[in-house]
């Protein structure tokens, strides 16, 4: 049975142990889904309908919810037959180049991740043509990351081994049937469980909204400080009841009077597949420089890793893409397994600026929530690559893009540091990866500041342009709101990826920041960039709307504000 402990309360029992989303709107002349449809009439809702018609049956009638079931089915099978010829392909890594191995593995993972969450999909919606919150989103978030995930596969192909060995083709049929399960679900179950926020067409004039001052935070204390009364008066107003459910512990000390003397090898030793009833298994991490590349993999799940501070336990590393590592496997730490929480750490990747991509830390984690911690890196330091994912009270450093991958994360109270790239290149705090108009995710910055690092403030007359985000996919999606938007930011807010890509189909828009940064009189015209007016659609993007927070961050102990600031 687990036992269960306030936050303020943990430091104790660790001590004790060491010393012994979101579819696009309905059209309102769409029959319900559970209204009998020839094939070629429910294709023609979906992303490419010649293709659903060359999958669905052709003769007979079924409504939406059969359609859809079928979908799913014949992903699962697809997946299960690229899974297997990856591995054929690895088979025979003797003739193919280090980096294309490295490709190939993140495949494997990938395939094994959209098997597991295929069959999970499958299993919920053949139980029920009624889906409530939060089964929904919970399929809504699986189907949409199992395109994230064959994406994933594709880009690191592309970037490391030319040809690809015929692998494109099967990869691209596999997009095109996540992409029609998707599609379908979303018109079947999402309408039925949980209508759609619209998002209205906001222009790109004006100027900002006014709110309190977003200023940059002095130091931090944890949140398992016994003596820490502010810090406890402030969850008793933000967060809810701070209880957490603890299942086991240990800890991880260098001088070896712990129960491990590597983080990597406390994560091999955790219990595997806990549901999170029982509680979480807490890793204290004490103070440190730890030298290693961590990976919470899929069957460790709900895990809590404490440390002793940011600056104080550190998890570092080095690798990059220019060293030969894929940008997914350059990450110093990087977490699958569901339910992970993490607190008062630093990541951080030495790399470099002239290494180009190399990670600090990457989350394909759902249900995952990081709270004071420091992110540090140059270019791509946080790798938020899918599923749902939560930062309180971060800090995150870097050059380009330094923010990207495709979750539906947000971000509160949190602190964006763009650092001195090499000359010539511009900041770009995000690129979200957003690539099917029906995926659920999107990069929310709440409550924020953006603000200039030291080595950056202190280079005047380095011309550097730093811009909110630019479009990594077609669909790319970021809101930045209630803010504090540091000078640095370049009036023009947002910068294009290449010529006009994407800048019609993306959905970047801002809503009530403040700051010097945070006028938006000479932003873009994109067709895709908005100013929103109200907090009609701002709300699509808070915790309770973007990652359904209110029913699974509770029990993590982490504070959160289920909506809107003001």
């Amino acid at each position: 049975m687990a036992a269960y402990y306030t936050a303020a309360a943990l430091p104790a029992l660790i001590l004790l142990s060491f010393f012994s989303h979101h579819a696009l709107s309905d059209d309102a002349t769409t029959p319900p889904p559970s209204t009998p449809v020839s094939p070629s009439t429910a294709c023609n809702a979906t992303t490419d309908p010649s293709f659903c018609r060359s999958v669905l049956p052709p003769r007979g009638k079924g409504d939406l919810y059969t359609y859809g079931r079928f979908s799913v089915s014949q992903s699962l099978a697809g997946a299960r037959r690229f899974a297997a010829l990856v591995d054929r392909y690895l088979a025979r890594h003797r003739h193919l180049s280090p980096s294309a191995v490295g490709a190939l593995r993140d495949c494997q993972l990938m395939a094994e991740l959209n098997v597991d969450f295929l069959s999970a999909a499958g299993a919920t919606i053949g139980a029920t043509d009624t889906l409530l919150d939060p089964q929904a989103d919970d399929v809504h978030t699986l189907l949409s990351a199992i395109v994230t995930n064959q994406q994933t596969c594709f880009d690191g192909l592309q970037a490391a081994w030319y040809g690809r060995g015929g692998l494109d083709a099967p990869i691209a049929n596999g997009t095109k049937l996540y992409s029609l399960s998707l599609a379908l679900f979303t018109r079947a179950w999402v309408p039925t469980a949980k209508a759609p926020h619209s998002h209205k067409a906001g222009g790109s004039g004006g100027g900002h909204h006014g709110h309190r001052k977003k200023k940059p935070r002095g130091g931090r204390r944890g949140l398992f400080d016994v003596t820490d009364d502010e810090m406890v008066r402030r969850m008793a107003m933000e967060g809810p009841e701070s209880t957490v459910a603890v299942n086991s512990v240990v800890t991880v000390d260098q001088s070896g009077a712990g129960n491990f003397t590597t983080v990597g090898d406390a994560v091999a030793a955790a219990p595997k597949n806990l549901d999170g009833t029982g509680g979480y298994h807490v890793i204290y991490v004490l103070a440190g420089v730890y030298d290693e590349n961590v990976e919470v993999p899929k069957h460790n799940k709900y895990i809590m890793m404490v440390g002793d501070g940011v600056g104080q336990t550190v998890i570092t590393g080095n690798r990059s893409v220019v060293d030969g590592w894929t940008t997914f496997r350059s990450a110093t730490f990087a977490v699958v397994g569901q339910g992970f929480v993490a607190m008062n750490m630093t990541f951080r990747n030495t790399a470099g600026p002239a290494k180009h991509q190399a990670v600090a830390f990457r989350s394909g984690a759902d249900l995952s929530a990081l709270y004071g911690c420091s992110f540090e890196a140059y270019q791509d330091t946080l790798y938020t690559h899918s599923l749902r994912q939560f930062y309180r009270g971060c800090d995150v450093y870097g050059t380009v893009d330094y923010v990207f991958g495709n979750a539906a994360v947000v971000f509160q109270d949190c602190a964006f540091y763009s650092r001195l790239p090499m000359r010539g290149q511009s900041n770009t705090v995000t690129a979200q990866g957003r690539s099917d108009p029906n995926q659920n995710t999107g990069t929310s910055i709440q409550a924020c500041a953006l603000l200039a690092a030291p080595e950056l403030a202190a280079n005047a007359d380095f011309d550097t342009p730093t811009y909110l985000g630019r479009p990594w996919k077609n669909f790319s999606r970021t809101v930045v709101m209630e803010s504090y938007v540091g000078a640095l930011v370049d009036p023009a807010g947002w910068m294009p990826w290449s010529g006009d890509f994407a800048l019609a189909t993306l959905y970047y828009a801002e809503y009530n920041n403040t700051g010097p940064g945070a006028d938006t009189s000479r932003r873009v015209g994109w067709p895709g960039y908005h100013v929103l007016g109200d907090g009609t659609d701002a709300g699509n993007f808070t915790v309770t709307s973007m990652v359904v927070g209110d029913n699974w961050l509770p029990k993590t102990g982490v504070p959160f504000t289920s909506g809107l600031i003001s």
